[in-house]
């Protein structure tokens, strides 16, 4: 036990020495490290003193050279706005040098102006003068004259304008009369002579147009195959051209009758490629003629400018060179129009040039002079003056206008190129067959058929077939029912009885046509 509590003593006496010691280390460990941070301290302070004082000395350094920089500037600005200054001055004193010295040129043009003043007031004083002694001896001499002839100066001035007035008049009316005579025994006889010269160089052959054309065929065998199941294929030819197809006992021919030229040539063309191709069916036949419609539009267009060439005529608007060839379709009174017209522009031209006119404006006025028969669509205005406003709207001369509205007295000729035109139409026409009165009024009256069904709303297109003496009518399926049809065929008829002047009786058929169209994609 002893040896135990020795040990234990002994124990607390090493553990109490131990933690001694230990403190009395740490105690001198932080002393340490206390020393070395002030150290540290201290040399930052001395550094951040030194850094401080060296970007003190370089800020000073910088605003001492900005401020050198920004000093030398100003004084350039100012010697430079001192330089101005002196420009400025010497340009004013220059200015003001010049200044005095035209004023001292003003003055002395200022002195020489006063004294040709003064030279030009006693030389007119002299005049005056001189003018006051002419003025008295022409009065004494007139004084003397007037004692010896026993008239006054104005009495005897008025007898003699009278006397060389009377002579002159007596002179210049037997010389007016003889100019006159002689004038209208020239003209005559020019004038003879150069119309009989036209119609003697212009000979072309007069061309009579009809309403019947006659489509061959090779053998009557196409003729079923024309007509088509119960008439199938010939009521749709008639329907979608507008002509009348005429089969009889003709042997291999087929009869197109039908007003209008355009219609019946569609026609003709169609028949020919539906018989050429075999295939005849109403869907074809549609197909077929609406192609043809666009080949006899190109023609029409082609026509146009083989006849612009033929003419010579250039710079013709591409309107007026298509209403050209559209002439070739359509006649005046039997007479073909674009015949007519050409020959109308070679008689214009001959005459111009024994006149000595513009012979290039008399083909052209001569060729359009009746455009105004070819209308698209009917128009009230006569045919010179639709003619007229188509060329004003189309850039032609204003001589060619007036030509063309003036050739039937419309209005007023304003140029020498009008009666050549009138003239010149007036000799084409006149020929002896040029021209048949029946066949224009007998086409009118198709016109005016077709247009009376026109004017019912619901109506698509009008044909007048059978030379007038039917007309067929279609009519649009959505617009017209059928009761509704009847009803329209009832009063287009009362119409033309009330209004139109016709031969004999018009049979109206008004065709109704349901179509359902589909397409399998």
């Amino acid at each position: 036990m002893i040896e135990v509590i020795v040990g234990v003593v002994c124990l607390v006496i090493g553990a109490a020495v131990g933690i001694l010691f230990s403190k009395s280390s740490l105690n001198t460990k932080a002393k340490f490290i206390i020393d070395d941070a002030k150290k540290n301290a201290e040399n930052l302070i001395e550094k951040a003193n030194v850094q401080a004082e060296s970007t003190k000395k370089e800020k000073n350094l910088q605003a001492k050279e900005k401020f050198l920089e920004l000093k030398s500037q100003h004084d350039a600005d100012i010697q430079s706005r001192e330089k101005k200054m002196q420009e400025a001055e010497k340009r004013t004193k220059d200015k003001e040098h010049k200044l005095n010295d035209e004023l001292s040129k003003t003055g002395k043009l200022e002195k020489d102006l006063d004294r040709q003043i003064a030279d030009y007031a006693k030389k007119n004083e002299i005049l005056e003068r001189k003018q006051q002694e002419l003025d008295t001896a022409t009065a004494k001499k007139v004084e003397i004259l007037e004692k010896i002839s026993n008239y006054t100066a104005e009495e005897a001035k008025a007898e003699l304008v009278e006397t060389m007035r009377a002579e002159a008049k007596t002179r210049a009316q037997a010389h007016v009369q003889s100019i006159m005579e002689e004038a209208q025994m020239n003209a005559k006889n020019e004038a003879r002579k150069i119309v009989i010269q036209t119609i003697q160089r212009i000979g072309t052959e007069q061309a009579i147009e009809n309403s019947v054309s006659v489509f061959n065929i090779e053998s009557d065998e196409v003729k079923g195959r024309i007509i088509g199941r119960e008439g199938r294929n010939i009521r749709a030819l008639e329907a979608v051209t507008g002509v009348e197809i005429i089969v009889d006992d003709t042997p291999e021919a087929i009869l197109l009758s039908c007003f209008d030229p355009v219609r019946r040539e569609i026609a003709r063309l169609s028949l020919h490629r539906l018989v050429t191709d075999g295939r005849i069916h109403p869907a074809r036949i549609e197909e077929v003629v609406e192609k043809t419609r666009k080949q006899i539009e190109e023609e029409i267009i082609e026509v146009g400018k083989r006849t612009i060439i033929d003419l010579g005529i250039h710079g013709l608007h591409p309107e007026l060179i298509k209403i050209v060839g559209r002439m070739k379709y359509r006649s005046s009174y039997g007479q073909n129009l674009l015949q007519h017209s050409r020959e109308v522009a070679n008689i214009a031209a001959t005459m111009a040039a024994e006149l000595g006119l513009n012979v290039k404006l008399a083909k052209r006025a001569g060729l359009l002079h009746d455009i105004g028969k070819v209308p698209e669509q009917e128009s009230e205005l006569p045919h010179a003056l639709l003619g007229m406003q188509w060329a004003e709207k189309y850039g032609e001369n204003p001589e060619v206008v007036n030509a063309i509205g003036a050739h039937h007295d419309e209005i007023e000729m304003k140029s020498l190129l009008s009666p050549i035109i009138q003239v010149a139409d007036a000799i084409s026409g006149a020929r002896p067959g040029a021209r048949r009165q029946v066949l224009e009024s007998y086409i009118q009256r198709l016109k005016d058929l077709e247009s009376a069904a026109l004017s019912f709303d619901g109506v698509s297109s009008a044909y007048a077939i059978q030379a007038g003496r039917e007309l067929r009518v279609m009519v649009e399926s959505g617009k017209v029912n059928d009761e509704v049809a009847s009803q329209l065929s009832y009063d287009i008829s009362e119409k033309i009885q009330n209004e139109l002047t016709y031969p004999g009786q018009v049979k109206v058929t008004v065709i109704r046509e349901t179509r359902a169209v589909n397409i399998a994609r």
